[in-house]
């Protein structure tokens, strides 16, 4: 696995969203949440207009407005991050238009990370801190010194059944693992929610290359995962493209980036584990050409 090939946020967004679909009306997501300084982002905030607690355990600590940060599978998570984002959340509390309008009970932190961080348990338990466990995988963290209402959720640690989409984010899947996500999303109705499922399912395989060749090699698991993207796969290829012909209509276009899109395609198809042979055809192309963008990819 090379995470630094793999833009983690935009899948835990979507995860996230997943995880929430439940309660989804009652939730304003907004990612990268810009703080009056205008350099300072929060990796999601979540303004939550319910009155009672969301289905969805991660859910059940939420108040009016939720910061989360979530740290990919490299990512530490040490005492300095948790205190940059509770320094996060006190300044959206201060930022309010008037005086204590957002009260500071009406907020919550949350860090997302795939490993629990011992360090930080300790370091925070040596602080007078108390941690409780009330679901599997989540961390309520309590204590004179945490300003904010705080949880700490390890991925690796939850209900896999219950929280498939975070679950996800991992680049030590098991093949039951992924044959689970496969099955969730093939459960999915509306359009926005398999989207969110498409992207968790993309960083999922980019993740696990070993598993998703394994399972290339497995004609059942091969077809379903064509059908669960292929009409992705078509939007995305479709939208090029119409910016190709765009473009191919202003004087100067540089062939470079047209030829850029089209190994972009390749490679997403490749994937999605659709055959080289087929990949070329739908993209005219000779295998021998596709054979070498996904081993210029590769290198």
């Amino acid at each position: 696995m090379d995470d630094k090939k793999i833009q983690w946020h935009p899948p835990y967004v979507a995860a996230m969203n997943l995880e929430m679909r439940h309660d989804i009306d009652r939730f304003i997501f907004v990612p990268e949440y810009i703080l009056n300084t205008g350099t300072l982002k929060i990796d999601l905030f979540i303004e939550d207009t319910g009155n009672i607690a969301p289905a969805n355990e991660i859910g059940k600590i939420f108040k009016k407005y939720n910061v989360l940060e979530y740290k990919n599978p490299k990512d530490k998570l040490g005492i300095d991050v948790f205190v940059k984002v509770q320094s996060y959340a006190g300044l959206f509390k201060a930022s309010g238009e008037k005086p204590d309008s957002r009260n500071m009970k009406s907020i919550t932190v949350s860090y997302v990370r795939e490993s629990k961080p011992e360090k930080l348990f300790k370091y925070l338990k040596k602080c007078g801190v108390s941690i409780e466990i009330p679901y599997k995988g989540i961390y309520y963290i309590y204590g004179s010194s945490i300003p904010f209402t705080t949880q700490i959720i390890v991925t690796k640690e939850l209900d896999h059944e219950k929280h498939k989409w975070l679950c996800a984010l991992s680049g030590r899947l098991e093949e039951q693992d992924l044959k689970d996500l496969l099955a969730g999303i093939s459960s999915l109705d509306g359009k926005m929610e398999k989207e969110y499922a498409d992207s968790v399912l993309e960083a999922a395989l980019k993740a696990n290359k070993r598993l998703a060749e394994k399972l290339r090699s497995d004609e059942n698991m091969s077809k379903t995962l064509l059908e669960i993207m292929e009409p992705v796969l078509k939007e995305r290829e479709e939208k090029i493209r119409e910016q190709v012909r765009r473009e191919s209509r202003q004087e100067g276009i540089l062939e470079g980036r047209r030829e850029g899109r089209q190994e972009g395609m390749v490679y997403a198809y490749y994937e999605m584990n659709m055959k080289t042979m087929e990949i070329a055809r739908k993209l005219q192309l000779t295998e021998e050409e596709v054979l070498e963008i996904i081993k210029r990819r590769n290198e």
